[in-house]
């Protein structure tokens, strides 16, 4: 049993993980790319998504695991025999809880606890590429403010920004004086002050403008140092100006504090609660894995599995929304979250019950009839309109 619910629920949450990280990689390639930061950024960005995705990515890798596990059994016959020989549904599942149990503990770590940490990380390294504070470089064949007061231009670039050419950099001073230079070649140099950098020019043309000469000062040169001040950047926010980038003590505190606005307590209370919710809904699904994973007699359909994804999907969506409501105080945290669990919980029980105590008992037997028929109904149909189409 525990091979059987292990290989489903590792392929699931590694095909899960490389969809969502592939179809987020494109759009931070862009971003990073339009921003002008380092590739490397990505990968940072990307390692900082992954517990999100991961705490939605576990619970349905842990209900197609153990739903898939009882649909082979039951489609080999094996779990007839299992039954006729006395071993209960009950019994079978004490493997699938110690899966539930343990990926229930890691799930409530890294919501409760990583993903607020990694959100918050990821957010300050969008605000540093906006900003440029990861040091984004200067693009080639546009023109480039450093801070309020320079502009430069940079027609080539080799040897990873080493070796520039087709330099144009226009300066103006506080006093109103403008310095303007053209270069065949520069590069960039390092000095003891980390806010300052030398821009070395070489083989070029320098205008000086200043209201206090009649006609600008022109020079040549075949080396200038023209010192740079680099931008100042603001500080990013600090953590936890947004609820979602705190950990579940921390919204337990603020939830519970009655130095808290009123808002604050509704919006943690809140936050408290969608994830313990989460967690909590992941020991429901052994029932209703067995419950959609059991086919009726003499059925290969695979419409629990897709009933099963429907499911956990659109509850985690309802959760989203009770969260919502629940920060903005129209309803109790407690009652906009924990009434649709106790609903879920029930239609669960009820499921498990049927197949597990009731003779002949199939949760879905109706839904099961109603698409087996629109499916042969629409078979029917097929073949008639090709030949009809053929004698047209």
């Amino acid at each position: 049993m525990a091979r059987l619910i292990a290989v489903p629920l590792i392929s699931t949450l590694l095909i899960s993980a490389m969809l969502l990280v592939l179809d987020r990689m494109l759009k931070l390639f862009d971003f990073v790319a339009t921003e002008g930061g380092p590739v490397s950024v990505v990968w940072r960005m990307l390692a900082n998504l992954l517990p999100e995705y991961l705490g939605l990515g576990i619970p349905i890798g842990l209900m197609l695991g153990i739903l898939l596990a009882f649909r082979r059994l039951a489609t080999s016959s094996e779990l007839d025999v299992l039954r006729a020989v006395g071993m209960s549904y009950g019994r079978m599942l004490r493997v699938p809880f110690m899966f539930a149990i343990a990926l229930a503990a890691l799930n409530l770590a890294i919501v409760g606890f990583i993903q607020p940490l990694a959100r918050y990380n990821y957010e300050g390294l969008r605000f540093e590429l906006r900003t440029g504070a990861l040091g984004a470089s200067i693009k080639v064949g546009e023109f480039t403010n450093l801070g309020d007061r320079m502009t430069l231009r940079i027609e080539d670039s080799r040897k990873e920004g080493t070796d520039l050419s087709g330099i144009f950099v226009s300066a103006r001073a506080p006093n109103g004086d403008v310095v303007s230079a053209t270069a065949e070649k520069g590069q960039f140099l390092r000095t003891d002050d980390p806010d300052v950098i030398i821009f070395r020019l070489t083989k070029g043309t320098l205008i000086h403008q200043s209201p206090r000469f009649k006609v600008p000062r022109v020079l040549t040169f075949d080396a200038h140092d023209l010192p740079i001040d680099l931008p100042k950047f603001e500080q990013f926010r600090q953590r936890g100006e947004n609820k979602l980038e705190l950990t579940l003590p921390q919204l337990a505190q603020i939830g519970s504090d009655p130095k808290s606005t009123e808002t604050e307590r509704a919006v943690s209370r809140s936050a408290f609660h969608f994830r313990v919710v989460e967690v909590a809904t992941m020991l429901l699904l052994p029932f209703l894995a067995l419950a959609l994973g059991v086919p009726p007699k003499r059925s290969t359909s695979a419409l629990g599995v897709f009933l099963s994804i429907v499911m956990i999907v659109t509850y985690h969506k309802i959760n989203e929304y009770a969260q919502g409501i629940g920060a903005r105080g129209v309803i109790d945290p407690i009652i906009a979250l924990w009434a649709p669990f106790l609903v879920f919980a029930g239609l669960v029980f009820w499921m498990y019950y049927t197949i597990a105590y009731v003779p002949g008992g199939q949760p879905i037997g109706a839904l099961e009839k109603f698409f087996a028929k629109t499916w042969k109904a629409i078979a029917k149909r097929l073949p008639g309109r090709r030949r009809k189409a053929a004698q047209a």
